[in-house]
């Protein structure tokens, strides 16, 4: 869990409620932690700091070779935007470039247009109650794009490969799909941190 500023503590309680008595949630906060993760999580908060402290300590370089490697990703809101490989608008800051989308920030308006919706989640039964915060969205994808969930003509939830990006916040419900989503995904390349 990259610890650097946003929904941390939800996520590692998320997280924790999800993996039960098997396995750990350590929180990033320099390099050298990374290449020892099963898989990494990158939370909401604001992109612009988030990904100084990625370029500052390193570990974005780091997450940029266990993404090549096949570490599982998890990326949510801020996070989507910092893994992306464009962002629509001029920013401060160059994405890490590791998931073939394009990203428009703040899609959905302000703070104040904050929002919680029931989606449509490819592979899920009863939808999904996502709660978006000042949330981006993938306004563009290549073809290796699995888009699992949409609002209108905007792509909320993507899957390439071992990379997943949400434009909401799981973390903050009580459903826990998507960090089981991710759960799997650790399990695929031969890590049962379940069983």
């Amino acid at each position: 869990m990259v610890a650097f500023q946003g929904d941390v503590s939800e996520h590692v309680q998320a997280m924790g409620r999800a993996l039960g008595d098997e396995g750990s949630v350590v929180e990033v906060r320099k390099g050298g932690i990374v290449p020892e993760c099963d898989g990494v999580i990158l939370p909401g908060g604001e992109s612009t700091t988030i990904a100084r402290h990625l370029a500052r300590t390193g570990v974005g370089d780091e997450i940029r070779t266990a993404a090549g490697s096949g570490t599982p990703i998890m990326a949510t809101c801020a996070g989507l935007i910092v893994i992306s490989k464009e962002i629509v608008e001029e920013t401060r800051f160059l994405p890490l470039g590791l998931l073939d989308v394009r990203v428009l920030r703040n899609a959905f308006g302000s703070q104040r247009e904050s929002f919680e919706a029931d989606l449509e989640v490819e592979g899920f039964g009863p939808p999904y109650r996502a709660v978006f915060i000042r949330a981006p969205a993938v306004v563009g994808w290549g073809d290796e794009i699995d888009v699992l969930a949409r609002i209108g003509d905007l792509a909320v939830a993507v899957r390439e490969r071992n990379l997943i990006g949400l434009a909401f916040h799981p973390e903050l419900t009580w459903d826990l799909r998507f960090h089981e989503i991710f759960l799997d995904m650790i399990c695929e390349v031969g890590i049962d941190v379940r069983h």
